[in-house]
């Protein structure tokens, strides 16, 4: 199958939506109130037998923006100092343009329509960043505004569980508690669920569509 077959093939797997894991650490609850600090990013690819595998997380530090709020618990939660001099911050339009611009570039190569949110409790990561893209006034965010993949749902029905660490550990892709609560490893373990769940899905269903229809 050539390059533009499997691109045409992702489109057609989620009706012109190419999935992209994403993960936030926040300062807080509140989208509108709370400052961003990081954010990270994996563009989800598939191979020439309809297999979903992750590609490199993109990740960015941010800035909290001016008079954001900074809950002690989220930050004790988290480990993030957000004034910490060697977190190399970023204000929050430049890091979303750096994060936005491989997935303008993947949506556009992939033939797809934009890109879809997967997350765990995604609609907490979709909060965030929508709220982001509104404070930097970006015209164009690749993201759809409101649909997203919840792995939440996908891992309680795939493996009776809905916390991220034992959802992974269910699947047998592991856990390291040391790591997580970063933005960059809860990203990729979010993405090789996610890969996982659909990839076995994938084996149990008779016939590839999105694959008959590229050839």
């Amino acid at each position: 199958m050539t390059d533009t077959e499997l691109n045409n093939a992702i489109a057609q797997r989620f009706r012109g939506f190419l999935p992209v894991v994403v993960d936030v650490e926040t300062a807080g609850f509140n989208a509108e109130t709370d400052a961003l600090l990081e954010i990270a990013a994996v563009i989800l690819a598939m191979d020439d037998e309809g297999r979903l595998y992750p590609t490199p997380c993109h990740t960015r530090q941010v800035e909290p923006f001016p008079n954001a709020h900074l809950d002690p618990k989220s930050l004790e939660f988290n480990g993030i100092d957000p004034f910490h001099p060697f977190r190399n911050a970023m204000p929050e339009r430049e890091a979303l343009d750096e994060i936005f611009s491989p997935i303008r570039k993947a949506v556009k190569e992939s033939g797809c329509n934009r890109a879809i949110l997967v997350g765990h409790n995604a609609f907490f990561d979709l909060g965030f960043l929508n709220a982001a893209v509104a404070r930097a006034s970006i015209k164009r965010n690749p993201f759809h505004p409101f649909s997203t993949f919840d792995t939440v749902s996908l891992s309680g029905l795939a493996f009776g569980q809905t916390v991220l660490a034992k959802a992974a550990i269910a699947a047998g892709l592991g856990w390291d508690n040391k790591q997580a609560h970063t933005a960059t490893y809860d990203t990729e373990k979010t993405a090789e669920l996610f890969c996982s769940i659909v990839n076995q899905w994938h084996q149990m269903v008779p016939g590839q569509p999105w694959l008959e229809e590229t050839t």
